[in-house]
């Protein structure tokens, strides 16, 4: 781990979301971001969902991720618990292909913002957690500025420079 103080909360709200979702533990993993996960519905666990947040915030976490379907209440709910950054990942869970929940979370009020990425997405939730973190960590930053290069450098080996069709 870089440092012990450094957390991410990962909330979603149902079980079937655990596939995709653990897209976001693997790149913290990946960038030695201590994590810790929960499945809460914000509609069936409103007082539950409530309590683990405070209890995150208290124990240190910096930054939360937070992963719904549907009508996709969860991450909003949380940013109104908290003022620590809120990434929502919309989650396809229904007939429309997920865009209700990418308006759900997209559409917050004003004064209450939660960060948005693509449907599906935890993967990019982990890497805007770590860029956040990053302010305040140059040990992450220096692992993100790394990864960066090793980016660019495996696109120039697969034909970034030109390719032949």
């Amino acid at each position: 781990m870089i440092h012990s103080g450094m957390k991410v909360a990962i909330f979603f709200g149902s079980k079937s979301d655990t596939a995709c979702m653990k897209k976001a533990a693997e790149v913290l993993r990946d960038f030695g971001v201590e994590f810790s996960s929960f499945i809460i519905s914000a509609h069936r666990a409103g007082e539950l969902l409530a309590e683990t947040v405070a209890s995150v915030e208290a124990d240190g976490a910096e930054v939360i991720i937070a992963g719904a379907g549907l009508a996709a209440h969860l991450p909003g709910v949380i940013a109104s618990m908290t003022v620590l950054p809120v990434i929502g990942v919309p989650l396809d869970a229904g007939k429309v292909g997920g865009l209700d929940a990418l308006l759900s979370i997209v559409q917050m009020p004003k004064q209450i913002p939660v960060a948005t990425v693509g449907l599906d997405n935890a993967a990019n939730a982990a890497y805007l957690a770590c860029e956040i973190l990053a302010i305040k960590y140059p040990e992450l930053k220096k692992k993100l500025l790394e990864f960066r290069v090793k980016l660019k450098n495996d696109m120039a080996a697969e034909g970034g420079r030109g390719v032949e069709l």
